[in-house]
């Protein structure tokens, strides 16, 4: 069973501007890793791509920012399943290092990170319940 990924939220308040300095050498990740498909391209005012995935949109962008300082929190409905999708597309990383928590605010998430070869960082996080 896929995760099913329910938000994104971009490290700097947009998910819609993702720097890359490549966005067709991008994309490949993005469709075999992370399931997304391309939904739209755009060349003005930089290369774009918009990427989908449940309901979802990402959009890669060649505007000159910096990958290493960005990326998105996806909010998932089951971390470990999303975890067992990317382990099984190609991802280098052991369940046993793989998961931490995070709180934000009172809400308290089980996550994982994934860096892309472009240099933008995922955070995939499922909520758990209140205690």
């Amino acid at each position: 069973m896929k995760a099913i990924f329910e938000t994104a939220w971009g490290y700097q308040g947009d998910n819609m501007n993702l720097p890359v300095e490549n966005v067709e050498q991008a994309i490949s990740f993005y469709e075999s890793m992370m399931g997304f498909q391309v939904v739209s391209r755009d060349a003005s005012p930089y290369k774009s791509a918009t990427l989908g995935r449940d309901g979802i949109q990402i959009r890669l962008a060649e505007n000159g920012g910096d990958a290493s300082q960005d990326g998105c929190f996806f909010k998932v409905n089951d971390v470990e399943a999303a975890f067992a999708e990317f382990k099984a597309n190609g991802l280098e990383k052991e369940a046993s290092s793989a998961f931490s928590f995070q709180d934000n605010g009172d809400t308290r998430y089980k996550v994982f990170f994934v860096v892309a070869p472009d240099g933008l960082c995922y955070c995939m996080g499922e909520q758990l319940p209140s205690e």
